[in-house]
């Protein structure tokens, strides 16, 4: 078990060195775009062991007719579809230079049927689900945001001014204040809200998420984090 979990250990140390490194040594930086170019083919490989894993769930899923396999027979549809028109490099159909050759045109513009399956199939998906979202957030915005405390009113009168400010209600309801209170309009105190107050929180949390990020790879080069091997290695 041991040297069963050293090789990848070792592996993992080594690259993570390397990287740090060559980042601050720049006579390294080859060494840096190796270990690039290592970890795309890695990923290349982790995206088919994806793929492989995802047909073999839904078509166990369809073979036991299990509850929503329906669902994992769409599922497993779409990807194949998917599949072979990126596979096969698709393009526009005719080509004007070769236009007895099918599907040889451009591969990068809409008129291609990877692009018509992004513009009318994964969009118009994408759209829908934000839109139903929007309707789930707003249930749990009206549950939590009760005003039982004086924290907890203000983090409601924030929301409420927020989000009147992105509407057009809000800018009719305060068009009448001269210019000399412009600032109190609903749509200026919303940006300035979202402007000072927001980025001030985003920037905390992504110096948050920094930490942590830099703390846990120091855990990983120093050995000290094994849970990424197995779950007997978990330090």
């Amino acid at each position: 078990m041991i040297a069963r979990q050293a090789v990848p250990l070792a592996i993992a140390i080594g690259a993570g060195l390397l990287m740090a490194v060559s980042y601050f040594l720049r006579p390294l930086g080859w060494m840096s775009e190796s270990a690039s170019e290592i970890f795309n083919v890695v990923s290349a490989i982790a995206f088919v062991l994806g793929a492989g894993s995802l047909l073999k769930a839904n078509l166990s899923t369809i073979s036991r007719r299990d509850r929503g396999w329906g669902y994992a027979a769409v599922t497993l549809g779409a990807f194949l579809v998917t599949l072979v028109v990126g596979m096969g490099k698709m393009g526009v159909n005719p080509s004007p230079s070769s236009p007895q050759a099918a599907w040889s045109g451009d591969q990068q513009t809409a008129e291609t049927p990877f692009g018509w399956i992004y513009e009318f199939v994964l969009s118009p998906l994408s759209a829908t689900m934000f839109a139903l979202l929007a309707f789930f957030v707003a249930s749990a915005a009206f549950r939590a945001f009760r005003a039982k405390n004086a924290g907890a009113a203000v983090l409601l009168v924030t929301a409420f001014v927020v989000l009147l400010g992105r509407t057009y209600a809000g800018v009719v309801l305060t068009d009448w204040m001269p210019g000399w209170a412009s600032g109190l309009r609903l749509e200026n105190l919303s940006n300035y809200l979202m402007g000072v107050f927001g980025s001030a929180g985003n920037r905390a949390i992504l110096i948050g998420i920094a930490l942590g990020v830099a703390a846990t790879s120091l855990r990983i080069l120093l050995g000290l984090d094994r849970s990424w091997l197995s779950r007997e290695g978990g330090g």
